[in-house]
């Protein structure tokens, strides 16, 4: 199809040629007239009527939610128009580079490209030690830290479509990386904090700020400040004895934001602090945390709050929780989250109902700001391109008072090309039988690195049948989308190959321990010269799609973590195999592993009101000893 665009197009230009690329279409003076008017209201949308389209916008952004729009509206034989209302001012991801998935520049631009077509206006990248800053070259040091030219590179390309891209930095915890090195000694407080109110601190703290803006045209910059646990009581507590951590927290943010406003920046901070150190039981989400007024009124005016919430599952919550926000004087940004963390699947029906609620709640209580954050904790092992989904729900928020989630499926497959049905499915690794949509468990992440002769997680599982047919047909599924989504094969392929693990792995402990027990020799033979090679092979066959994900998306560093994990989970097959044909063959008496009983991983007993769990940490699921 040719269009001709009609109207000034000296902002738009760029933009349009990428979207021709993108989304197929020609550019010409005797293609279908469509003219473009900028206007002053904040409203956008798209028309189609007598042979002629229209498109109307105020932000360069909007023209190109706009365009996607009229482009959708074209692929009917009917006549249309469309209007929206933009209901945030800032609405985009913050994406998660620190936890070793580092993405690259090209992953970065493809994301701008959905992030256009969506209609959103923002991306924060969470570099916690991951961009070069001059003077320390330990700072990222094997991380696959951006230099500066590659995050320049990454505004430049963003500014075409008006998308603002904000730094997001650490300043004050979260910072273990950066500070295991030995340059940090005399700035590091413990391990991950950092040394509140030395100089030497606030230099250090003035370089990565100043390495971090530089590249960007925002004037703002997230500096963090989240989870500092064990904030003034390391080498702090030391030195200066106790002091009312609030006061802590003041003075050194004081101290940044001085920094900030030296080079013409506009900081934002996560909240959580002042809610923990008002809690008794430092908590974030205890609605009878004190702060003491002093405390509220020693916020510079300036800084602003970013509201973290990505668990409540109500409405009600939310509000509540902004309306204790509000009594600070800042201004106020929300953040939800796109369970992208939740272990080596997305948790999609969390994202949905935690996010619905969330934005119904944030329209309700005037916030105009919201961010959506993709975590990659422990590992990254969820591609970040998994959020895909989370995001065309946030951009339907963004622009309709409610979301219709016939229309948002509509929208997801003109904006990506898959179908929302088949993007859902992921769900299904973590959503087994028995299990409620929103019931926080993740078990293809612990069936799937825990090990096969100490299965802690086997108790959890035993009694569930069928789990080998189940993964199957979930393998069966993969394979059909793998070959059916041409550029996003790499989201499908991985978990094809995973399903097919899980097929024989999720319950081969259980099996073993059983067969063990009743001392069926002949069926444990069957297992370690049949059953064990084909996991081996299957195992092997994921660790090379996961790896081939990896590099379509990240830079290569990180992936070493991965590979040391797999290749773990191989060793032990092998291991095991060696065990039992040892013990079946009378070489050992006894299989010390396989006479322990089996416990449930979290200390319940045999009366739980449930069996499965949530553990994202893969030293806590592959063994019980120190790793």
């Amino acid at each position: 199809m040719k269009f001709n665009f009609e109207g000034n197009l000296a902002e738009l230009k760029k933009g349009i040629d990428i979207f021709a690329k993108e989304f197929n279409f020609e550019i010409g003076d005797n293609g279908f007239p469509v003219e473009v008017v900028k206007t002053a209201e904040n409203k956008l949308g798209a028309s189609f009527q007598d042979g002629k389209g229209k498109i109307f916008y105020r932000d360069k952004i909007h023209f190109f939610r706009a365009l996607g729009l009229f482009l959708e509206g074209m692929e009917g034989a009917e006549p249309f128009e469309i209007t929206e209302e933009p209901q945030f001012h800032l609405v985009g991801p913050m994406l998660d580079v620190s936890r070793n998935a580092v993405l690259t520049v090209d992953s970065i631009k493809k994301y701008i490209n959905k992030l256009a077509v969506m209609g959103l206006n923002s991306m924060m990248l969470y570099t916690e030690d991951t961009y070069a800053v001059e003077g320390y070259p330990y700072f990222g040091y094997m991380r696959g830290r951006y230099t500066y030219e590659e995050l320049k590179a990454c505004d430049d390309y963003a500014d075409i479509f008006g998308i603002e891209i904000i730094p997001c930095i650490q300043t004050l915890a979260h910072l273990t990386q950066a500070l295991k090195w030995d340059y940090a000694e005399d700035i590091r407080d413990t391990a991950d904090i950092l040394l509140v109110g030395d100089e030497k601190t606030y230099k250090f703290i003035e370089d990565m700020i100043t390495a971090a803006s530089a590249p960007f045209r925002s004037k703002r910059i997230h500096i963090g400040m989240d989870e500092a646990h064990n904030l003034g009581l390391g080498k702090y507590l030391d030195n200066n004895g106790y002091r009312r951590r609030f006061d802590i927290m003041n003075g050194h943010l004081s101290k940044v934001v001085e920094i900030a406003n030296r080079h013409g920046l506009k900081p934002m901070i996560w909240s959580d602090m002042y809610f923990r150190l008002g809690s008794k039981a430092g908590e974030y989400y205890d609605v009878n945390a004190k702060i003491p007024e002093d405390v509220i009124q020693s916020v510079p005016n300036e800084v602003q709050l970013v509201f973290w919430d990505y668990y409540h599952l109500n409405e009600e919550d939310y509000s509540t929780y902004l309306k204790m926000h509000k009594k600070f004087h800042n201004d106020i940004l929300f953040a939800g989250g796109l369970w992208t963390w939740n272990g080596i699947m997305p948790h999609h029906d969390m994202m949905l109902v935690s996010t619905n609620a969330a934005l119904n709640a944030c329209k309700k209580e005037g916030i105009n700001e919201v961010i959506a954050t993709m975590w990659g904790d422990n590992g990254a092992e969820t591609n970040l391109f998994t959020g895909l989904l989370g995001l065309q729900l946030y951009a339907e928020h963004a622009y309709n008072k409610k979301v219709d989630m016939n229309r948002l499926k509509d929208r997801f497959h003109f904006t990506t090309g898959i179908h929302y049905e088949s993007f859902d499915e992921l769900k299904a690794f973590d959503v087994i039988p028995g299990v409620s949509d929103t019931q926080l468990v993740n078990p293809s992440k612990y069936l799937l690195w825990q090990d096969i002769l100490m299965g802690l997680f086997d108790k959890h599982v035993e009694k569930i049948e069928g789990l080998d047919k189940y993964y199957d047909t979930i393998a069966e599924r993969m394979d059909c989308y793998r070959n059916a989504y041409g550029e996003w094969n790499f989201l499908f392929d991985m978990p094809y190959h995973l399903a097919k693990v899980l097929a024989i792995k999720a319950h081969l402990g259980c099996d073993i321990k059983t067969l063990y027990d009743e001392n069926d020799k002949e069926e444990l033979r069957h297992i370690a010269e049949e059953v064990l090679p084909e996991l081996y092979k299957r195992v092997d066959n994921l660790r090379i799609s996961h790896r081939d994900q990896w590099m379509t998306t990240n830079k290569p560093f990180g992936w070493e973590v991965l590979d040391i994990r797999y290749g773990g989970v191989l060793a032990r097959i092998d291991t095991a195999k060696s065990r039992i044909l040892d013990y079946v063959e009378g070489t050992i008496e006894n299989i010390p592993e396989l006479e322990e009983k089996r416990l449930f991983f979290d200390g319940r007993q045999e009366a739980g009101d449930k069996k499965l769990v949530h553990c994202n940490q893969y030293t806590r699921i592959s063994t019980a000893s120190p790793l």
